[in-house]
Parts: C-alpha cells; sequence; structure tokens
C-alpha cells in the first residue's frame, strides 16, 4: 500500500478533524469518526504510517517495532476483537499462539504462564504449593481491578465539571488499587519473594518493576494474556492497511513525511496545524496523539498556562529501550523455535536488577526479553519458510547514549557503533546460554537505541511507553481527551494505558468525549 507526503496542493482539501499522528489511537480515532461521517486528515511524521505497528525490512527479513503479543482478540465477543472488527470491517486476523504464551526464567529455573487461566493457576501451585491460598487470593485481585477500572475510565469522557463532580463516586473503588505499588500489593498476598518475582515477570511490558509499577499496570497486563496471546496475520502492518480503507472511504487520507510543527490556535480554540513544510492545514477539530508532553511542550503554548506547566512536572517518562532485531537462517522447527516469548533474569529481585543496571550499563541485563514475530504469523512461514525472525530487547536510558543525539541517523560514528556492538554480542551471549541452538544461524543483527525511537517515534527522550505507570499517573485526573483548547482533543496511551489495546481503547475514549455518545455501549456492548 503506497502513502503520499502532504504537498502544496493538497491544501485546497477541507477535513473536518486533523489527526496528528498515525499509531493504534490515531487509526482508532480516524476510523471512529469516520464511520460517523467525518472526514479526516491523519498526518505522520515517519516515512511509514502506524506508529508502533509498522514493520521494516532488512535483506530477507522483516520485524515488528512493537506488536509482540496481544491478548482477548480471539475471542470474537471481547470487548477488543469487537472494537478491532468494527474500526477495520473485519479485515484483521488474528493468529493464536501456543497456550505457552511467556516463559519466565531465572538462574535456578524456567516458569511457563500457559493458557487457560485455570492452567496458569496449576503451574504457579505445582511450582509453589505452600502459597495456593496467596495465588488464588492474586488472581482475584487481578479480576476486582479490571472490574474497578471501568468507571474510572466513563469518568475521563464526561465533560470536565461533571467528571469532577462524580470523580469521588467513580473513582474512588479504583484508587484503592492504583494508589498501592505491585510489590505492597504482591507482598500482602505471600512472602515468597521467588514467587514475587515470577509472578511480576512480565513486568517489562510496562516499564517499572515491582516496587515502582501501579498495581492497576500489573494487574491489567496479566490479566490480558490470562487466556493467551495472538499476533496479526500479515504481521503488524496490516494493523494500519485494514483500517486505512475506512478512513478513505469517508474521504479522508493518511499523509507520512507530514511532521506537525505547531497546532493553530486563535481566542482558546483550535482551527488546524502548520506542518514542518510550512504547508498549514485547517479543521476545525483537533486530535493528538503525540503524547501529552509533544503535545504541550512543542505544539502548543503551554508556557502561558502555567496550570499546564505544573501538570506535566506531575508525570515522568519512562526509560528508552535497546531492541536487537535478528534474522535466523532456518525454519523455526530447525531452530527449535515456538511461538513462546521468553524473559531472561538474572534473578527474582527485579527492582534490583534495574537499581544496579542503571548505575553502571556493564552489569547484567535487568531483563532480556526474546520474541520470534516470524513464528507467530502463518503468512510469513508460507512465502520465507526458512527465513525466521527475532527480537532480544531491554531497557536502556536515554542518557547514555545522549552524546550522539545531535548525529544523524545511520551515521553516528564509530564510537556509537563500537558501543552498539558490544551490547549485541552480550544479547547474543546471554541468548545463547538459553537457546544454545541458535549459534552459528545468525544471519543479520541490527540494534536499535533511545535515539532510534526518538528518530522514528518523535518521543523526545526516546521513551517506550511515554508516561510512568506509577501509582501518582493514575490520580492525573487531566489525563483525559479534553484540553483546556476548545477544539483539540488528546488521545493515545498517556490518557489510557500502554500497549495496543490501551490505545486502541484511548480512541474509543477520545471519540466517545467528542461525540458526546457511550460508544462502547454503542459498539461492543451491542449484541451485533
Amino acid at each position: 500500500m503506497k502513502y503520499k507526503i502532504f504537498s502544496s496542493s493538497d491544501t485546497e482539501s477541507s477535513y473536518d478533524v486533523a489527526i496528528i499522528g498515525s499509531g493504534m489511537s490515531g487509526l482508532c480515532t480516524g476510523a471512529l469518526l469516520s464511520k460517523q461521517g467525518k472526514r479526516c486528515i491523519l498526518l505522520e511524521k515517519h516515512f511509514k504510517p502506524g506508529g508502533y505497528t509498522h514493520t521494516f525490512k532488512r535483506n530477507e527479513y522483516e520485524w515488528d517495532v512493537g506488536i509482540h503479543y496481544v491478548g482477548d482478540v480471539h475471542n470474537v465477543n471481547s470487548a477488543s476483537r469487537k472494537l478491532f472488527d468494527y474500526i477495520s470491517e473485519k479485515r484483521l486476523e488474528w493468529n493464536k499462539m501456543d497456550d505457552n504464551y511467556d516463559t519466565i526464567v531465572f538462574p535456578d529455573g524456567k516458569y511457563k504462564f500457559e493458557a487457560p487461566r485455570e492452567r496458569f493457576i496449576e503451574n504457579l501451585i505445582s511450582r509453589f504449593p505452600r502459597e495456593e491460598q496467596g495465588i488464588y487470593r492474586y488472581m482475584a485481585l487481578l479480576d476486582r481491578a479490571s472490574q474497578k477500572s471501568i468507571s474510572y475510565y466513563k469518568n475521563k469522557v464526561l465533560p470536565p465539571f461533571l467528571s469532577g463532580l462524580l470523580s469521588p463516586i467513580q473513582n474512588r473503588p479504583y484508587y484503592k488499587f492504583s494508589d498501592q505499588t505491585t510489590f505492597e500489593v504482591i507482598s500482602n498476598l505471600t512472602s515468597d519473594r521467588s514467587l514475587l518475582g515470577v509472578l511480576t515477570g512480565q513486568w517489562g511490558d510496562y516499564g517499572l518493576p515491582p516496587k515502582q509499577s501501579s498495581f492497576v499496570m500489573h494487574a491489567g497486563v496479566a490479566k490480558h494474556y490470562l487466556d493467551g496471546g495472538n499476533y496479526p496475520i500479515g504481521d503488524s502492518s496490516k494493523i494500519t492497511e485494514s483500517i486505512l480503507p475506512v478512513i478513505r472511504e469517508a474521504g479522508g487520507d493518511i499523509f507520512v513525511n507530514s511532521g506537525v510543527k505547531k497546532i493553530l490556535i486563535d481566542k482558546n480554540r483550535a482551527y488546524g496545524v502548520v506542518l514542518e513544510s510550512g504547508n498549514e492545514i485547517y479543521a476545525p477539530l483537533v486530535i493528538s496523539s503525540a503524547g501529552v508532553m509533544n503535545t504541550y511542550n512543542k505544539l502548543v503554548d503551554s508556557f502561558s498556562r502555567p496550570a499546564l506547566t505544573n501538570n506535566l512536572s506531575k508525570v515522568t517518562k519512562t526509560h528508552g529501550h535497546l531492541c536487537n532485531y535478528i534474522g535466523l537462517k532456518g525454519s523455526p522447527e530447525e531452530l527449535g523455535l515456538t511461538t513462546t516469548n521468553f524473559w531472561l533474569y538474572p534473578s527474582y529481585d527485579h527492582d534490583k536488577n534495574v537499581d544496579i543496571f542503571l548505575q553502571d550499563q556493564s552489569n547484567p541485563f535487568p531483563v532480556l526479553y526474546l520474541s520470534f514475530p516470524s513464528v507467530k504469523d502463518p503468512e510469513k512461514l508460507k512465502y520465507l519458510p526458512n527465513r525466521t525472525t527475532m527480537e532480544a530487547i531491554t531497557l536502556a536510558p536515554f542518557e547514555w547514549f545522549k552524546k550522539w543525539e545531535s548525529q544523524p541517523w545511520k551515521n553516528r560514528g564509530a564510537e556509537y557503533e563500537s558501543l552498539k556492538e558490544l551490547i549485541c554480542q552480550r544479547m547474543f551471549e546471554q541468548i545463547y546460554q538459553h537457546l544454545p541452538q541458535l549459534k552459528g544461524r545468525v544471519d543479520y543483527y541490527e540494534l536499535s537505541t533511545p535515539l532510534s525511537t526518538k528518530e522514528m517515534m518523535n518521543y523526545d527522550k526516546g521513551e517506550l511507553y511515554g508516561l510512568e505507570h506509577s501509582p501518582s499517573r493514575f490520580r492525573q485526573r487531566w489525563l483525559r481527551p479534553q484540553t483546556p483548547f476548545k477544539g483539540l482533543f488528546l488521545t493515545g496511551q498517556d490518557i489510557t494505558t500502554v500497549g495496543l489495546t490501551g490505545a486502541l481503547f484511548a480512541g474509543l475514549l477520545t471519540c466517545s468525549s467528542i461525540l458526546k455518545k457511550n460508544l462502547y455501549k454503542e459498539i461492543i456492548s451491542s449484541r451485533n
């Protein structure tokens, strides 16, 4: 599918909505508004659309950049599946992964996270028989935290005055969970630190170890995968390709290499955007999925509004990450690989692992996440049966790479490349300890750093997950679709939570707020 760059000849077109960013939330917002008869233009800074759903190729290999697995969507009656089906008109298909969706690996043993829920529980109890009661209590808390989230997110859609009035009723039950860290909640259920380390073995999915993360974020991720994981058939680029026709059929379009420099605002009302090219696009409604930091620090004049500046000081950006994109010669069967993801840890104490790594990057990686995208995609297995892709991911602060920030992409010098090579070899050493059969099968590899994330995703510090999912983050009632500017709305993971489905439902919340309609009830709760 070909994508255009916005040019001066396109300024003659008129649009009802200008959407900044073409990631999952921008796509969902555009599709939902298009189905309401709105003509939407999606403006993407990168040369490929899709945000974290896009893919890239090197030689005969292709990798996703952010979609590693998605829960619930194999169930046609789940909320996320219904919403995906609605905005893609059922063009988007999913492949169910093996029941063993994650394996958590420590120096002294491996723990399988297997679907369905009952098997997940059985596996835990078999390894921790003395903790059976605590395990069942933990599972119950996952359910309760999820239930209490419904009214919390409903409150974000309401007009500010009504939202404030109802906040004590709608949000207080949620705060009982969100105000506690993951460590605090689980420590009240068990004194076994090994069990705590296992239960929080997916902390990389939301970017904060147990003593820093809010329990609601942990609960959302853990519950999300209890019935297994899925991967889009045809790779994650199919997400954009399946949704875009809905937007185009309503007269809208998507433009790449068309970054937004500024949101046009007059008398407190947004009326369009200025592109980095200088072209102006006018629309009575502007939606930003660029993240709150980018939106308020770069695209609007927040300095004239002390309240906005004060709000931004209350949230923290997440760390960046390193990703080694690896191409392997051979089929998954030859390489002994399945769809299972692996989380490799140096010890059960995730917080300590992170602390010592941040103090000195020569210390062991606090986590090394291994994913095999081509193995999860039946289409890739058909036309590239002897080429297997792999990704190895860990965290990394932006500051470690800041000295090369001003250097151009792919031309940052020998010192930068030498550091990347050192990191790759450290990753391979750990990979071969766990998967020795892969030694000698690596055909290609390429490391991305937080500088890559900044370049491709336009996050100022290369942050992977936007804002930290700490307890205080969930107390920020200003993280909502509405902004202080009329005609300007926010969408994206910053107003909900991290992940593909978090961004997906951010689009639903934003459109519900704009249209003043309960789209959840209309689309998901209906019996269609």
